[in-house]
This record gives structure tokens, sequence and C-alpha cells, in this order.
């Protein structure tokens, strides 16, 4: 006689292809970039001044990376020089919030501290920061690094402190079981099976921590950055330029989401925390 899981008889769920997902957003994106061009080039609702057309976008982004005219390489260079700013920013606030965390889910009295307040400084806006790093550390490249890390470490701390708190009881009384204790249960037991909510804060500690450089570099733009192409795009009245480093933004940062959410996922799958069909 066979018998039959309930688990057996339930309808399967099953996911789109990644090949259909990625058609679907290619023609979102073809339908996005058709709409702009009726309303700018066909239409002519704004001034090209005001709303420029996808080839005034492109012409701008094809000069800052590879042509020749008002923007040659400055694009490139802005780029370069702010994936440089936030990938130190981000590098140290992962490892400096990993170790607040770490304390803060080892040692309560911290957590209900220091805890509380990294939750209420995490609800003011990045742009807050800014002027304060200016004054302490004037208008230089430490200041935007301040705002990065400060906006980076906060998610990370509280991530790596929530995941420690919300790890299943019986893992830690098996681990006490097998005798690990104090740092080696931390380590050992509570932190690997921490991963998967950890990289969870992983991932929003990266868009906090681009967000907070790309405002930082908006005020501190003495150097080559995407927040001085905004600037400048904005000095000259270039709506084009502005529009497409705007662009440039939300690429690169959408790029990097979607590495960081890839992990995250094949981690998951791993601890048998997805299903795939």
């Amino acid at each position: 006689m066979t018998i039959t899981s309930p688990l057996d008889t339930a309808p399967s769920v099953r996911r789109p292809s990644r090949w259909r997902r990625l058609l679907w957003q290619l023609g979102g994106l073809a339908l996005l970039l058709a709409l702009w061009w009726l309303i700018t080039d066909v239409l002519k609702l704004y001034p090209p001044y005001v709303f420029p057309g996808p080839k005034a976008v492109w012409t701008e982004i094809s000069y800052g990376l590879w042509g020749t005219g008002p923007q040659d390489g400055k694009l490139l260079a802005a780029i370069g020089n702010s994936l440089r700013r936030v990938l130190i920013g981000y590098a140290s606030a992962v490892l400096l919030g990993g170790v607040v965390g770490l304390l803060m889910g080892a040692w309560r009295p911290l957590r209900d501290t220091v805890g509380a307040y990294l939750t209420g400084i995490q609800s003011v806006p990045s742009i807050a920061f800014v002027p304060f790093a200016i004054l302490f550390f004037g208008l230089n490249e430490r200041a935007v690094l301040f705002v990065v890390i400060l906006e980076g470490f906060i998610p990370v701390a509280l991530a790596v402190s929530g995941a420690l708190m919300n790890v299943p009881p019986a893992l830690r009384i098996a681990g006490r079981t097998l005798g690990a204790h104090g740092l080696s249960l931390t380590t050992g037991v509570l932190l690997p099976a921490s991963v998967p909510s950890i990289l969870t804060g992983l991932r929003t500690a990266w868009s906090f921590a681009w967000r907070a450089l790309v405002g930082g570099e908006l005020l501190v733009s003495a150097s080559a950055s995407l927040g001085a192409q905004l600037e400048v795009g904005r000095n000259t009245a270039n709506m084009a330029l502005v529009i497409a480093t705007i662009l440039i933004i939300g690429i690169i940062g959408g790029l990097f989401d979607a590495l960081l959410r890839a992990v995250e996922g094949r981690v998951r799958r791993d601890y048998g925390l997805e299903v795939t069909q």
C-alpha cells in the first residue's frame, strides 16, 4: 500500500523561466523607450532643454564613455571614482557592522542600548549627515566616505544582530549539547545558521551606501564623480547630462543589487529555504 503525503498532492507553483523574465523585462524597457520617444520627439510636449529625448541622452552617454565631445571621457572617469569610493566605504561598513552586530547579538545590554540608537539613526536621511561630515572633515573625500560608511554600517549591524537572535532555539540547544559555548557557539553554530538573513542585510546596506554616495558627491563635488556630473548638468542647464547620469547611477546600482541577489538566492537554495521547480 502506497502512502501519499499531502505535500505530494499539493499543486506545485511553477516559476517563470529566467529567459521568460528577461523577455518581459526587455519588453517593458522597449515600451518605456517608445513612450519616452513619443512624448519628446513626436508629440513634443516639452522643450528639449526641459525634457530631452532618448537620442540627446544617448549622445551624452556616448560622449562621456567613448565618444568625442564636451563630456569626452568625463562620465567614465566619474564612474570609476564613484565605484572606488563606494567599494571602499561598503567594505568598511560591512567589516565594522559585522563586528558590532556580533557583539550586539552576543551581549543583550549592548543590543538594548546601541541597537536602539542605531535603529533611530537609520531613520535619518543620509543627506542630513552631509553637513556634519563637511564641517568635521572638510570638503574632501573623507566626508563622502564617512556618510557612505555610516549608511552602510547600520543595516549590516542590525541585520547581523537580528539574524543571530532569530536562530531557531533547537540549533542553540544542539550546539550546547555538543559542547559549544560562548564564542564557539556564536561562530560555529549561530553565525553559519544566520548567513541567509545576513546576506539580505548586506543587500540592503549596499542600496543605502550607494544612495548615500551620490548624495554626498552631489554636495562635495570637488573631483570627478557621478554626483559632480549631476552638478555640472544643473549648472549648465544640460538636462540630457542629468538624465544620462541618473540612468548610469540606476544601472550600476541595479547590477550590483542583482549580483548580491543572485548570491543570496544561491545560499538560500543551498540552505533549503527555496524550492526550485
